[in-house]
């Protein structure tokens, strides 16, 4: 080896080695939690993200190259509440991470901070992807995402004492910022309230409390099934007469059955990104689709 290369190898052996540089491993199942556990860890953090905004996170196979992600993992931060429940317990199974298994410190679950809407009374496969816990979809609720971040910031100081200063005022700074956001938003939004919608998937409970909508129907006859040209023609019987102000979906479904509603009732269909996109932070995808709904409801 050339001797200026030896000496960049010693430069980088040495700047690895040094105590305190070490970043805790944190693997996100969705790209929410990536986006937050960034913004209240920075660069004490290495993060990989398991999905993108355009992917379903219900289902998610479980590839090699995601288990020796995760097996190299301190922390997962994922939903929770079964939404990964078919594909999550296979990685922490072929990962052997004892670190990460649920019990450990390392096991963090969104879901389990906050109260959850839409708990069945009682739990049937036949009636399609039913949560037994309860809406996973908890990102559309900022005061529950500001419950998470606090829960995640305590996490981040029992695994990684020696940052705890760090981790503090980092959590501090985006609470402050977000209670900030939520204001802006709340008062942006008022002209939506009382508005009503139907909905692709039963994912948007946490949206419509927050903003006040009224969910009116659902275009999958049961949760996660596609939506069926029996079911459709039901709904659209059942809204001819008080057609919905609008209609949802996320941007990772297919827009066939949206569109098709749209047509018949002359209203608008609106794609809303159901997670964090690339490197936006929480803040810019809640500016985005709120932006997108007030846009697209400016002649209702």
């Amino acid at each position: 080896m050339k001797p200026y290369l030896k000496l960049i190898a010693l430069l980088l052996l040495l700047i690895v080695s040094k105590p305190g540089f070490a970043r805790l491993n944190v693997f996100a199942c969705e790209p929410e939690w990536a986006a937050l556990a960034k913004a209240l860890g920075g660069d004490n953090l290495h993060i990989v993200r398991a999905t993108t905004a355009q992917q379903d996170p219900h289902h998610i196979q479980a590839r090699p190259s995601l288990i020796a992600k995760i097996r190299r993992a301190d922390m997962i931060a994922c939903t929770g509440a079964e939404l990964e429940i078919g594909w999550l317990p296979l990685l922490l199974r072929k990962s052997s991470n004892a670190k990460i298994r649920p019990g450990a410190l390392g096991y963090f679950m969104a879901t389990e901070q906050v109260s959850l809407l839409d708990k069945p009374t009682s739990v049937d496969r036949s009636l399609g992807d039913i949560h037994a816990a309860g809406n996973p979809h908890i990102q559309f609720d900022p005061y529950r995402i500001s419950k998470v971040a606090k829960a995640m910031t305590t996490r981040l100081i029992k695994l990684d004492p020696s940052h705890k200063n760090e981790y503090k005022k980092k959590g501090k700074q985006f609470l402050a910022h977000w209670q900030k956001s939520i204001q802006q938003w709340e008062k942006a939004i008022q002209p939506l309230h009382g508005k009503t919608f139907v909905a692709h998937h039963q994912g948007w409970s946490y949206l419509s409390q927050w903003l006040e909508l009224k969910q009116i129907a659902v275009l999958e006859p049961k949760p996660g099934v596609p939506p069926t040209s029996s079911h459709l023609s039901e709904i659209l019987a059942k809204v001819s007469d008080n057609p919905p102000d609008f209609i949802i979906y996320a941007g990772y479904q297919s827009d066939k059955a949206a569109r098709w509603l749209a047509n018949k009732t002359g209203k608008k269909a609106i794609a809303i990104p159901f997670s964090v996109s690339n490197d936006e932070t929480l803040t810019q995808w809640y500016n985005g689709f709120i932006h997108l709904l007030l846009w697209e409801a400016h002649d209702l």
